[in-house]
């Protein structure tokens, strides 16, 4: 129940404000079901191509996808996912959650200025 009540979490926020994989699910299991940080980013990933999805055909019928900017964000990020699990993988757990913290702090400071 805890993993659905989290993609549905994850699924309001990424379809309010375009963000809620790494953001909301990441954190919620490692709070809430003990996950450890590998695990958990790799579930979240798996699960925002099916919160993508879903987002994306909803707006694409609404007319609100440029096809275009998509790809090119899309394709390199997709190389980018790649690069960073491959190093994911070298980063000790502790240091792994000190990091997506900071990286969560960081993004929270800059959008309030």
């Amino acid at each position: 129940m805890r993993l659905v009540l989290i993609g549905v979490a994850a699924g309001f926020m990424g379809g309010l404000f375009g963000v809620g994989g790494g953001i909301v699910v990441v954190p919620l299991l490692l709070l809430l079901c003990a996950y450890t940080p590998h695990v958990a980013t790799a579930t979240s990933l798996a699960a925002i191509g099916i919160t993508a999805l879903a987002g994306a055909i909803t707006f694409a019928i609404a007319g609100e996808v440029d096809f275009a900017h998509a790809a090119l964000v899309g394709f390199p990020a997709a190389l980018g996912a790649a690069v960073g699990a491959t190093v994911q993988q070298r980063i000790r757990a502790r240091e792994l959650s000190f990091l997506f913290a900071g990286f969560v702090a960081a993004v929270g400071v800059w959008m309030l200025l």
